[in-house]
């Protein structure tokens, strides 16, 4: 039987886990990319030659999207585009935290369609597939039910408390960790109620979390409601506000 995306996504999840524990985050070379978009280290480059190879070997027609690589227009001549980031969360990474994730999706038309984040160093695997739910190490997860935002638990970064954001005074209890990927995660689990970022956001660092929210039983949407497309021209997305159904509207309303 052919291997389906899904499955072929969590076996190179595990094996890009593999590879990046064989380097030391914090002894690991590293470099600082150009405009200020942040380190790359030797480990994120070993992951991305891996799960190219990997994928586009089983996936040949499939086009191509990921932080570590050029970024080439060929990819929008394909319906379906592997996104991935090979480490999301590199400061993490050097910094020698467990938080770190890898995070891979295939997009169809703009739509998310599989998905895997995986903790290589807390044992968690997130996975879906579209219209077959979300599974955590196999397990089903939903996201909190709550509706309110007073007292919820949400993952933001402190710049998104600014005032001007917001129509009046946030009343929720804020949270962070370093990979967005892993916080859609965490919001999919229902460990937190929502999770937000108002800045301009790369697809990679979305993709594959945008489905394990939805399939979860969630919504994911940009900072305006908008449904989120991928493989766009400029791999950018407006923001992103995820979070169960109601606690996510709760956000989008309470936005300025």
């Amino acid at each position: 039987m052919p291997e389906t995306d899904l499955s072929l996504l969590i076996r190179a999840a595990e094996a890009a886990g593999d590879t990046a524990l064989e380097f030391t985050g914090p002894t690991a070379k590293r470099w600082d990319k150009a405009d200020g978009a942040g380190p790359v280290t030797e480990a994120d480059l070993a992951v991305n030659t891996l799960l190219l190879d990997t994928l586009k070997t089983a996936r040949p027609d499939y086009g191509w999207l990921s932080e570590e690589s050029e970024d080439s227009k060929d990819r929008l001549a394909h319906d379906r585009v592997f996104i991935i980031d090979p480490i999301d969360g590199t400061r993490s990474f050097v910094e020698g935290s467990r938080t770190w994730a890898h995070s891979l999706a295939i997009a169809d038309k703009g739509e998310i369609t599989a998905a895997v984040v995986y903790l290589p160093m807390r044992g968690l695997l997130f996975s879906a597939a579209k219209g077959k739910g979300a599974v955590l190490n196999g397990k089903p997860i939903e996201p909190s039910q709550r509706s309110g935002l007073q007292d919820a638990d949400i993952l933001a970064t402190k710049a998104n408390m600014d005032p001007c954001h917001w129509r009046s005074d946030p009343c929720f209890k804020r949270a962070h960790r370093p990979s967005l990927a892993y916080r859609l995660a965490l919001v999919a689990q229902g460990r937190f109620d929502a999770m937000l970022t108002l800045r301009p956001s790369w697809e990679w660092d979305i993709a594959a979390g945008d489905l394990i929210v939805r399939e979860a039983g969630g919504q994911a949407s940009d900072k305006t409601g908008q449904p989120l497309r991928f493989n766009n021209v400029t791999p950018t997305l407006n923001g992103v506000v995820a979070g169960g159904t109601a606690m996510q509207r709760a956000v989008l309303e309470a936005l300025a």
